[in-house]
């Protein structure tokens, strides 16, 4: 993703890359991401709750005018409950 977001961005549109895997996204260096810490392909938030993942879309709009710097990845403080039935509540029942 961070690939396209450089290329969009060299053709004049603004990008914002949301990443749960920030070493990964460091490495690729997109032109702004915002970083949520959360499970792969959960990237914008826990299942059945909108308003958490209205926030993050929220706050990744807010990005495409806050970053300082190019290649800025600012970090989100949204997190996976500990608790393990969030397995089920991603991926079903059966894990």
């Amino acid at each position: 993703m961070s690939l396209v977001a450089r290329h969009l961005e060299s053709n004049g549109l603004p990008t914002v890359v949301l990443a749960c895997a920030r070493d990964i996204t460091a490495a690729a260096n997109p032109p702004r991401a915002l970083f949520t810490d959360l499970p792969l392909g959960s990237t914008c938030g826990r299942p059945n709750e909108p308003e958490n993942q209205r926030e993050i879309l929220r706050r990744g709009l807010a990005l495409l005018h806050e970053a300082q710097r190019p290649g800025q990845i600012v970090d989100v403080p949204y997190d996976w409950p500990r608790n393990p039935r969030w397995k089920g509540e991603l991926y079903g029942d059966n894990h």
